[in-house]
């Protein structure tokens, strides 16, 4: 772990996953309001609404060829096209576009998410919104927000009372049984909840905007990016017992002041 830690070899880590967002973007946003080759994938299954796009299959096929080009040692875990090499050292895991249902409403708070293990711990982390031109990247050493030219460090907000906070979820009727009524008692307690933002919501927390983020049935590529950027921010990134988010991802927490995060733990717990 010694070796991947070296400042030098995450920034060069973290300058490939820019690239990789940029490269992502320039498929994208091709297709954003516009014919986007919408299909459902859910009418195979159970029948239930779950969109992809060629933005979200073009996006991730790019992000694999330059990786596949720069690191071809290392494994890939994406959404569309699933895993290769899934036990590397190194494994880039994708999420070319999460909040496909807002980029084809075109809504402009979808995000590309783009991760980075190694040895089944995430190490670099970024969230990209390329229609507002913002890339947030970071590592436990540090994290900050790329837009329009400029840096800027980036750094959660003290908010040590849970009834100061400003609690976001994409979607409040996703939570079922115990979990909705644990929802319900951490909304009943906030100072304010928004819904609909996806993992915008966790750039946002970084950003020092949001001070809490609840979602449940995440995939490792819905919530891996996060980690190493909310680490960054001084943040954390949990399950809701307060206890290290496993590969699989499941029900998870995201906070920006430790204090507000236990009461929310505790909230969520009763």
């Amino acid at each position: 772990m010694t070796d991947v830690l070296d400042p030098d070899r995450l920034a060069g880590f973290e300058s490939f996953a820019i690239d990789l967002a940029r490269t992502a973007a320039g498929v994208i946003l091709p297709l954003f309001r516009r014919e986007n080759g919408l299909e459902d994938k859910g009418a195979a299954k159970d029948g239930a609404f779950d969109p992809v796009t060629a933005a979200d299959r073009g996006a991730e096929a790019a992000i694999r060829h330059a990786i596949a080009t720069a690191y071809p040692d290392h494994g890939v875990i994406g959404e569309e096209y699933g895993e290769d090499r899934a036990d590397a050292d190194f494994v880039w895991v994708l999420d070319p576009i999460d909040g496909t249902r807002g980029f084809i409403a075109g809504i402009p708070l979808w995000t590309t998410l783009i991760a980075l293990r190694f040895q089944g711990r995430p190490v670099v982390g970024l969230i990209g919104q390329p229609y507002l031109d913002e890339i947030f990247v970071g590592t436990a050493n540090g994290s900050r927000l790329l837009h329009r030219g400029a840096t800027t460090p980036l750094a959660v907000r003290p908010c040590p009372k849970l009834d100061q906070a400003v609690l976001a979820t994409t979607d409040p009727l996703m939570f079922k049984g115990e979990e909705a009524a644990a929802w319900g008692r951490l909304k009943g307690t906030v100072r304010l909840a928004r819904y609909s933002a996806d993992a915008y919501a966790y750039a946002l927390t970084a950003l020092g905007q949001f001070d809490l983020v609840i979602e449940t049935r995440l995939k490792a590529w819905d919530i891996e990016a996060a980690i190493p950027l909310l680490q960054g921010a001084g943040g954390t990134v949990t399950d809701w017992q307060g206890r290290a988010v496993g590969s699989s991802g499941g029900a998870c927490l995201i906070a920006g002041d430790a204090a507000c995060r236990d009461q929310a733990i505790d909230m969520l717990n009763r």
